[in-house]
């Protein structure tokens, strides 16, 4: 299946719903610990989204002790791009090329809501902190303040350049 037929199939699954990606081996210690644990700076993740380059271009998700998510909520991507053209989602869908293969997790939006921030809220809080120099996903980025915890865990799903399909994971070791 090529690219571009994996990010139809794979948004398919994921427009209307919460979202966090992770590699294959973060997935598999996020069902140990029992959470997703926030970034900090004592706690760094090379792998993140523009993080290698240091804490300057982290996401001010991350410089709030909360947890990245992907709000797929009324998602278009053709109006999303005319919003957003800098915007770089397609870097995670259908998965990290980086990572090779990526872990969807899907997450209860009822069960998170009180350590919820949308997307706008996100952005709003952004600009209202001055904090322009962090990098965001505009409105499609949400967070979760605090760990977030594998009760709020709706399923899992792996896509990547080696799988010819969604293969669905179990929540439990």
């Amino acid at each position: 299946m090529d690219c571009e037929a994996t990010r139809s199939l794979v948004l398919k699954e994921l427009q209307g719903r919460l979202w966090h990606t992770t590699p294959p081996d973060r997935f598999k210690r996020i069902v140990e610990l029992g959470a997703i644990l926030p970034i900090h700076p004592d706690n760094p993740n090379p792998d993140g989204w523009k993080t290698p380059s240091g804490d300057p271009y982290r996401s001010y998700a991350h410089t709030l002790g909360a947890v990245s998510l992907f709000d797929f909520d009324q998602f278009d991507p053709e109006a999303y791009r005319e919003k957003c053209p800098l915007s770089t989602w397609e870097t995670f869908v259908p998965f990290r090329e980086k990572w090779g293969s990526s872990v969807w997790i899907e997450i209860d939006r009822e069960k998170v809501a009180p350590k919820f921030i949308s997307g706008p809220e996100l952005i709003r809080r952004n600009h209202a902190d001055g904090a322009y120099r962090y990098s965001i996903m505009p409105y499609i980025e949400a967070a979760h303040v605090g760990p977030l915890p594998k009760s709020a865990f709706l399923r899992a799903f792996i896509v990547g350049k080696d799988e010819r399909e969604i293969r669905a994971l179990p929540l439990s070791q």
